[in-house]
C-alpha cells in the first residue's frame, strides 16, 4: 500500500489539474465574437450566477441604426465546469427581444467556445401575423483575443 500511495497522490494531482483547466475557462466573463461578427461583452458574474453585460449585433431584421443593447443572463453554478446559461437582449433599436441560451465549451484546442440557440421576437401588430413574429436561430461565440498595449 504504500508504494501505491505515490502513485495515486500523482493521479489525484493530473485529474485535479485538469478540472482545475476546465473550471478556469469556461468563464463567460469578458469579450466574445460570434460566427456573424457580433460582439458581445460578459461583465461580472455574481456568486449566484447572474450576470449583466452589452450585445451589439452585426445582424438585424430592423431597417433602423444597428446600436448597442443591454443583456441580462444567469448561468449554471460557477463550479461547474462548461456550463450552461442564459441570457434576454433588449434590443435599444427596435421593438423587438431576444432570449438565448447555451453552454460553454472547451474544444480539443483548449479553447473556449459558446454554443447557443436563440429565439427573436418581433412585435406583431395583429394576431394573425403572430406565426411570423418569432425567428428561431444559433450562434456559435469564441472569446475575442486581448488587445496588448
Amino acid at each position: 500500500m504504500v508504494q501505491a500511495t505515490p502513485l495515486l497522490l500523482v493521479l489525484f494531482l493530473a485529474l485535479g489539474a485538469q478540472g482545475l483547466q476546465a473550471t478556469e475557462q469556461c468563464k463567460l466573463t469578458g469579450h466574445w465574437q460570434n460566427d456573424l461578427g457580433s460582439n458581445m461583452t460578459i461583465y461580472e458574474v455574481k456568486e449566484n450566477g447572474d450576470f449583466t453585460g452589452k450585445y451589439l449585433t452585426a445582424v438585424a431584421v430592423s431597417p433602423l441604426k444597428i446600436v448597442e443593447s443591454p443583456l441580462l443572463g444567469s448561468q449554471q453554478l460557477q463550479y461547474l465546469s462548461q456550463p450552461t446559461f442564459g441570457f434576454t437582449v433588449h434590443w435599444n433599436f427596435s421593438d423587438s427581444i431576444s432570449v438565448f441560451t447555451g453552454q460553454c465549451f472547451v474544444d480539443k484546442d483548449g479553447k473556449e467556445v459558446l454554443k447557443t440557440m436563440w429565439l427573436l421576437r418581433l412585435h406583431s401588430e395583429k394576431l394573425a401575423d403572430d406565426w411570423k413574429a418569432t425567428l428561431v436561430g444559433y450562434n456559435i461565440f469564441w472569446r475575442k483575443k486581448e488587445l496588448m498595449d
